[in-house]
């Protein structure tokens, strides 16, 4: 017997009805609220940025300037989540305005997740090999767990290579542009992933923003290369995004439990119980699972209920389901916790093997 089908023996399905019923006053998303907190944090964001570059050399200040930008833009950067969720044509200026001032700074433009993240939810996708947002962790070796951290060092590297290089030279090379397109890119975790060709749920401007990332990365090695901007820009942004990745890597651990080997269709009560909540104290898990990310198990039952949203969700399925023992049974007590819990699985697979 597999983790999975041990699961579905101890477990109860989940009352997906009732738990809609309660939660159907939490469904509209405010844009006051994604411009504010979005404003917000990328001001801080590229303000601690300005202060990270302009102060001495591996001083504490820069340090400190460092880690305030990285965790402004991390919460900057994940409003990427909501605009795959968001209804097609909505939030149109955001989308934009998001573009400019952090998808496209970061080397992370919105077609690279929009299409990527919906498949990730789609029935008979989730937990396939067709999702490129899910790799068995639980069911091999726990050195795979290790593997995929390492990586936060070279994403940022070929992300910028993607960009400032490989798409010009896609312009002229005809086939690179659909290997490109393919393989690099995608946010995806799965490093085998392979993108379907463009489709309706793509991103209409898809081919802007990446003109856009591109005339931006360039720009910037231009004015560095010629003296108008300070190597500093370069090592303090690769040293941001190498902290998002660090965040982001060990939030995606934590999202789900990873028991599905890759073959097996869930419903969506097996992807809820496959998925994690972790409330924790809010002002710390907010800093490592920012825009709601820590109620990722209740983000899979409801995918379209904005972030602002998910914590008076996740406080009225406590309190208001007949029975709430299968919902708390997706909570786990720490980011740590979720970690370690992920790690002896990977253990004990790896032991049966």
């Amino acid at each position: 017997m597999n983790i999975i089908t041990l699961n579905k023996q101890n477990e109860n399905p989940f009352p997906i009805a009732e738990a809609r019923a309660i939660v159907k006053r939490f469904s509209r998303p405010k844009p006051i609220i994604y411009w504010v907190d979005f404003t917000v944090s990328a001001t801080i964001a590229w303000t601690a940025f300005f202060f990270a570059v302009t102060a001495p050399a591996f001083s504490p200040i820069q340090f400190g300037a460092i880690i305030i930008s990285a965790l402004a833009h991390y919460r900057a950067v994940i409003f990427t989540h909501e605009l795959a969720h968001l209804k097609r044509g909505t939030f149109t200026t955001f989308r934009a305005v998001w573009n400019i001032f952090s998808g496209i700074p970061m080397m992370v433009p919105s077609f690279s997740y929009t299409g990527v993240h919906i498949d990730h939810h789609r029935p008979g996708i989730y937990g396939f090999k067709e999702d490129g947002e899910y790799v068995p962790f639980a069911t091999g070796k726990p050195l795979r767990i290790i593997g995929y951290m390492l990586l936060i060092f070279v994403l940022p590297l070929l992300m910028a290579a993607r960009f400032v290089v490989l798409t010009p030279l896609s312009y002229v090379i005809p086939p690179l542009r659909r290997v490109l397109w393919k393989h690099l890119s995608s946010l995806a975790i799965d490093l085998g992933y392979k993108r379907p060709p463009p489709a309706k749920q793509d991103d209409d401007s898809w081919r802007l923003q990446e003109f856009g990332a591109f005339v931006f990365g360039a720009g910037a090695v231009t004015l560095v290369v010629f003296n108008v901007l300070p190597v500093a820009v370069l090592l303090v942004w690769y040293a941001v995004a190498v902290v998002i990745f660090l965040l982001n890597s060990l939030r995606t651990l934590a999202a789900h439990a990873y028991r599905n080997p890759g073959d097996q269709l869930m419903s969506r009560s097996d992807e809820f119980l496959d998925s994690v909540n972790v409330p924790g104290i809010p002002v710390i898990s907010a800093l490592w699972a920012p825009v709601g990310l820590r109620f990722h198990a209740t983000h899979h039952l409801f995918p379209s209920m904005p972030y602002h949203e998910l914590t008076k969700a996740h406080k009225a399925l406590v309190t208001e389901l007949s029975d709430n023992s299968t919902y708390l049974s997706a909570s786990r007590k720490s980011l740590f916790d979720a970690l370690v819990r992920l790690w002896r699985d990977a253990r004990t697979a790896e032991e049966v093997q």
